[in-house]
């Protein structure tokens, strides 16, 4: 993004001694833009400059925060990519967009753990790196209904609209609120709705070390947190801390990601005194629709936000979008005559404009906040040898069922998707049979309620 709107409308926002973020300790505006003016003469000593590419993979910390806004301060384009990826999930993205420099993580591998308050990271000149793409300044990566990731570049002006129609959102943090986040800084909801908007907005941000619900909950009561941004688990989670600290700040509960279950938004509403409240929006474009109000309940998502535009086509949600976010061109069918495609299927109620989520029109589901393309954990048990088919699907979790020799045992196949997929898509039940059933047509079965009742004598296990 340009460097003078990050001065105006991000980090020049406030005073020194205003508080920027709490995690282990606090974080004031002033120490924010010391670190991020000291990261960008570093970066600058790096070579590192407007139009250059630079893929950004680090553990959750604020020095992953701060890091991002001063390569953006640099004018550089930033690819985010999750650091919970497998090497074999990892090493195509990096073949694919190319970039020119590489800002990774040092030290202990293994899983994260928690968010860090300050993290090391190592710069890399990458080989026959590309650079960034015409007015891009951010690009993630979304899974897409054919396994393939769709990569996603948004300019300047598309995150600058975004964080217009989350200020025109009624309700919506701003200065003097201390928001918790709970979601992945790592991916948009988190990222803008959350570190950005507060930024923006004057807000203090505050990001647990842990995110074990009773320690959450008691620095929720420490901070006076007035509003806590999460996903359906998240919530249901922190509704089943038993006796904790009253939280009489608290007056706004945000969720995104998927849709809540009614048992969560009642068990959380009577557990904390106030309803969840929806957001909903994807990766190309953003926030769509919310409604902070209190009104809307599962599975109603709100009306489109002050910005958004939008039309319903058969159940089928659309957005209007000014060019595609798209920077490679496998994913044309998404993007037509200036609309977006979501594939999620919405009712909008006529009256109000309220939609309500019924559910997706392809093979992309939401786990934990994160959506996964059941057809890439086909694609990498289809690579086992032992395994000649497969139809993964999604209720409570992601199951597995496979054909096979039934000596492979689901143990086995566990081990095997551990090793290529990071652990939100690992299926959590395997079903080991000789051959799957078939319909008339000879197809294979993709309805779940079918398959459990016909698949009677696979062998199971649960991971």
């Amino acid at each position: 993004m340009e460097n003078n709107w990050w001065g105006s409308h991000l980090l020049n926002r406030g005073v020194d001694d205003e508080l920027w973020a709490i995690s282990s300790a606090p974080v004031t505006r002033g120490q924010l833009r010391k670190t991020v003016a000291d990261l960008g003469g570093h970066f600058r000593e790096q070579g590192i400059t407007a139009g250059n590419s630079v893929l950004l993979r680090m553990k959750p910390s604020f020095t992953y925060l701060q890091v991002l806004l001063a390569l953006w301060s640099r004018g550089a384009q930033v690819v985010l990519v999750d650091f919970r990826l497998q090497p074999a999930e990892y090493e195509p993205l990096v073949d694919l967009v190319r970039p020119q420099y590489a800002v990774v993580a040092t030290g202990a591998g293994g899983p994260v753990a928690g968010f860090r308050q300050e993290s090391d990271f190592a710069v890399q000149r990458l080989p026959d790196g590309r650079p960034a793409f015409d007015g891009v300044r951010l690009v993630q990566f979304s899974s897409g209904s054919t396994g393939r990731p769709k990569v996603i570049g948004r300019p300047a002006d598309s995150v600058l609209a975004e964080l217009d129609r989350h200020s025109a959102l009624p309700g919506v943090p701003g200065r003097g609120d201390r928001v918790m986040l709970l979601n992945s800084v790592m991916h948009n909801m988190g990222l803008v709705s959350g570190v950005l908007h507060a930024l923006a907005a004057g807000a203090t941000l505050i990001v647990p070390p842990t995110l074990r619900p009773a320690e959450v909950v008691r620095m929720m009561a420490r901070t006076e947190a007035t509003a806590v941004y999460g996903t359906p688990v998240h919530y249901d989670l922190l509704s089943r801390v038993g006796s904790g600290p009253e939280l009489p700040a608290l007056r706004l509960a945000v969720s995104g990601g998927e849709r809540v279950p009614q048992e969560t938004f009642d068990r959380f509403r009577t557990h904390f005194g106030l309803p969840i409240s929806p957001v909903y929006g994807v990766t190309e474009f953003g926030l769509i629709a919310g409604d902070l109000s209190g009104a809307s309940t599962p599975p109603q998502l709100g009306p489109p936000v002050p910005g958004a535009e939008v039309r319903v086509n058969g159940e089928e949600l659309f957005v209007r979008m000014g060019q595609s976010p798209y920077l490679y061109s496998e994913h044309t069918d998404r993007f037509e005559n200036g609309w977006l495609r979501t594939y999620d299927r919405v009712h909008q109620d006529p009256a109000t404009g309220i939609l309500g989520m019924l559910g997706r029109v392809d093979s992309l589901v939401v786990v934990g906040g994160l959506k996964v393309d059941l057809t890439e954990v086909e694609a990498v048990l289809l690579d086992h040898p032992r395994v000649t088919e497969t139809v993964v699907t999604h209720g409570e979790v992601i199951e597995a069922f496979v054909g096979a020799d039934q000596a492979l045992t689901p143990d086995e196949l566990t081990a095997w998707c551990r090793e290529r997929l990071s652990p939100v898509k690992n299926p959590k039940r395997f079903f080991v049979t000789r051959q799957l059933p078939r319909n008339s047509m000879g197809k294979l079965v993709r309805d779940r309620a079918l398959m459990h009742g016909r698949v009677t004598s696979a062998s199971s296990s649960q991971t």
